[in-house]
């Protein structure tokens, strides 16, 4: 079965600039004839930088926008023409925009959800309560949303989105603003339900930490056109062999020496290395360290993406 089918997809705008006479209407491509093949199940990441053309790719697949020419297929819809039908069987989470009431608990919204997608009233309840096990939303289940935490609000909105037990997930960065073990949580909780149920995923983000655990295919674009379509163990293999290792010691921080690792930043009691890995492991690294001073705090960072999908526009180049 194919979740997403596209095939030559392409989104153009136009731009009007001046008054009168003057007036100049230039047209600006946002998708550039995409042709891409999502199979069921699979976790997907879909990456650019600003203004690749993500969001707008994502407003045609979910039937928001019509697209200027090509094809479509979601679940077998075409999903502007089928709209309605085709809102039954995906779910969507927008990290900067809520699906949750604000002045409601969990609770209410729930319930309102489970009205405006006309469910079963047991299979409801069976499946509200494993959402509200799975996704440890009792301890806030009364709360107003207003109220709650960024990491609670989101396991709520993607529980929400998951109660109609949809076959395909759309996520927008759904980990922005989250701590670390809040974002950890809310990636491992995706990747279950993709792996139990066999939800496909729709991933847009700038954390290469989501890519990379949540993930199975990565997909990079850029001004509208497909650059890199490959395995996310490819991707980690080829361009995240590196990582940003944040030391700070009891007493004064040592040098460190070592094949692979960059000096990024040094205070009297801190250091910022980066560590290629396919030159030194990280475990090396660390062993180094703790030898060589009294360690008080250590941290282990990805690289920002921006500079893995830098390095990758780099390689892709003619």
């Amino acid at each position: 079965m194919t979740a997403v089918e596209l095939e030559n997809l392409r989104k153009t705008f136009t731009l009007t600039q001046g008054w009168g006479r003057g007036r100049k209407q230039t047209e600006v491509v946002a998708v550039d004839d995409i042709t891409l093949t999502v199979p069921d199940g699979q976790a997907i990441a879909f990456i650019g930088p600003n203004g690749a053309g993500k969001s707008t790719t994502i407003k045609m697949l979910t039937g928001i926008l019509y697209p200027t020419s090509g094809y479509a297929s979601v679940l077998g819809l075409n999903p502007w023409k089928n709209r309605r039908e085709l809102a039954y069987q995906i779910g969507v989470v927008f990290g900067q925009r809520s699906q949750l009431w604000y002045h409601l608990p969990p609770r209410d919204t729930l319930e309102l959800l489970a009205r405006i997608y006309n469910l079963d009233r047991q299979e409801y309840i069976k499946r509200r309560d494993i959402l509200v096990e799975r996704f440890d939303l009792r301890p806030f289940w009364h709360t107003p949303v207003r109220k709650l935490s960024l990491g609670q609000r989101m396991r709520a909105e993607v529980a929400a989105s998951l109660l109609h037990a949809p076959r395909l997930l759309f996520l927008d960065e759904p980990t922005i603003g989250l701590d670390v073990i809040a974002r950890q949580e809310l990636r491992d909780l995706i990747r279950e339900w993709n792996r139990n149920e066999n939800i496909t995923v729709f991933l847009t983000s700038h954390d290469a930490g989501d890519i990379e655990r949540v993930a199975q295919r990565v997909v990079v674009i850029n001004h509208g056109r497909v650059v890199l379509d490959d395995k996310i163990s490819a991707m980690r293999r080829d361009y995240l062999g590196a990582k940003i290792l944040s030391v700070r010691f009891h007493d004064t921080a040592p040098q460190i020496t070592l094949p692979g690792v960059t000096e990024l930043k040094k205070t009297e009691y801190a250091l910022k290395l980066e560590v290629n890995t396919r030159i030194t492991p990280i475990e090396a690294v660390m062993s180094h360290i703790l030898q060589a001073g009294s360690v008080a705090d250590i941290a282990i960072e990805d690289p920002p993406l921006e500079e893995v999908i830098a390095h990758i526009y780099s390689q892709a180049a003619p």
